[in-house]
């Protein structure tokens, strides 16, 4: 190869490198972009803004490090135009630069291995501009693939659980990949040296730096992957005790109405022994012809009595109680209620349980119902049972677009007590795995529709 030959090489070198690294950036970021509006038009942004960030700090020959700092500006900055949360945007920036910083040193010591196990067996130029050529190619495409590899097994861990990314979450989250980084930026300005005209290496002056070196890098990068793995697992408890503490509030909730109910039956049986006396009553009047007593004492009569009346019975107190309640709320707001909910008698489900998925579903559809005009509130409830299957179908309108979460389920839109919110289906879901059954969410016509299938216990 001839030294104008070597010369083009290098700039197509430098040039075909940068595009490799604008392409694992806008790959790397391109999942957490939310599905609204173009995402191809905002990775294409993402991919030019590195390629210009890059091509202006070559530039103006920019102080190392500015092209990282200029690079997380720019992803914070158009957190919103890319549909990321800021702290996320940020976040993904330090750990797709912890990622290329670590495989670059790893690779950067196989190099220098290579370079000292082939030395130069030819002195002509040609053949010293060949060598250069095929190592500097074979130092690109490893650091590409160490680099890919690297970065996947992040978006693998963060695509697994959202992350609550608050001050002290980012703080947390961010020490290992920020230290990674500036780690690696230090060594990057010790590794070449020129001394009296001759020029120095770091591992030619301190070999024991060839292994350090690269066991350091892997060792932030790991680092940064156990500490987002950790707090993944910390949230994900946390989810499960919020949940746990909502279904033991529901379980709490229904006993009482349970208890309610059973007063309610008891106060009906006192009255079945009243109304003899009654009867007695309204005769007298009617033998004295006093018929607008009657009439005033007959109202009265009607007016007590309609506080024992449950709107409905399915077979199970407790269903009868959750549905009753939620059939009143329903009539309190204006809203057409429908239920054809037929408890199965086979006794082998915990009611309590069937009590928390009716209070959920009926809940959440009441709540989707007040958003709506008046005519176009429904909520249509249907159960029964098909062989060891007990179905539950839940059906009420909404409007605008329902947003499903990385779990697969409609994610809240409630920002007060954020934690104690959109726990519903998720406890919906730990329930219907308990029977393992299944769990069916469809959304067709501004229709909201939850089907639920158990299976029966042996």
């Amino acid at each position: 190869m001839s030294e104008t030959g070597f010369w083009i090489f290098n700039k197509a070198f430098s040039v075909g490198a940068e595009l490799l690294y604008a392409a694992c950036l806008t790959l790397f970021l391109c999942p957490f972009m939310e599905a609204r509006g173009h995402r191809r038009g905002k990775c294409a942004a993402v991919f030019l803004a590195y390629l210009f960030i890059s091509w202006f700090c070559g530039r103006i020959a920019a102080p190392q490090g500015s092209f990282i700092l200029l690079l997380l500006l720019f992803l914070t900055a158009a957190s919103k135009v890319l549909n990321l949360e800021r702290t996320m945007a940020f976040l993904l920036g330090l750990l797709y630069w912890n990622a290329k910083i670590s495989s670059g040193l790893t690779v950067e010591s196989l190099y220098f291995t290579g370079d000292q196990i082939l030395p130069v067996q030819a002195d002509r130029p040609e053949a010293v501009y060949l060598r250069t050529a095929a190592l500097l190619m074979l130092l690109l495409l490893s650091h590409i693939v160490l680099f890919t590899i690297m970065l996947y097994a992040f978006l693998h861990r963060m695509k697994k659980q959202r992350l609550p990314l608050g001050r002290l979450e980012m703080c947390y989250l961010s020490l290992i990949p920020a230290a990674g980084i500036l780690f690696g930026q230090l060594i990057s300005c010790l590794l070449y040296e020129i001394k009296n005209g001759e020029l120095l290496q770091l591992y030619e002056r301190h070999p024991v730096f060839l292994a350090v070196v690269p066991l350091l890098a892997l060792m932030f990068y790991a680092g940064a992957y156990l500490t987002i793995m950790f707090r993944q697992s910390m949230a994900a408890l946390q989810e499960e005790q919020a949940a746990s503490f909502v279904e033991r509030q529901q379980i709490r909730i229904i006993r009482e109405r349970i208890h309610e109910a059973e007063q309610f039956y008891g106060r009906i049986r006192q009255m079945k022994h009243e109304m003899r006396g009654h009867l007695t009553n309204i005769k007298g009047l009617v033998r004295s012809k006093e018929y607008a007593g009657l009439e005033d004492y007959i109202s009265r009569m009607d007016e007590s009595m309609s506080d024992f009346e449950l709107a409905l019975r399915t077979g199970n107190p407790v269903t009868d109680v959750i549905i009753s309640d939620k059939r009143r709320q329903c009539q309190e707001l204006g809203i057409r209620f429908q239920a054809d909910f037929h408890y199965p008698a086979s006794g082998n489900y915990d009611a309590f349980d069937v009590g928390i998925i009716l209070q959920n579903l009926l809940q959440n559809a009441l709540e989707a119902c007040e958003k709506l005009t008046e005519e176009e509130q429904f909520v249509s409830l249907a159960g029964k049972r098909k062989g060891r299957f007990f179905l539950i179908e839940v059906k009420n309108p909404f409007s605008g677009e329902v947003e499903f979460g990385p779990d697969g389920l409609p994610a809240t839109a409630k920002k007060a007590d954020i934690s104690m919110h959109g726990i519903g289906l998720p406890n919906v879901r730990r329930i219907v795995e308990k029977y393992m059954g299944e769990m069916e969410i469809i959304q067709e016509d501004q229709v909201f529709r939850v089907t639920v299938m158990v299976q029966e216990k042996s």
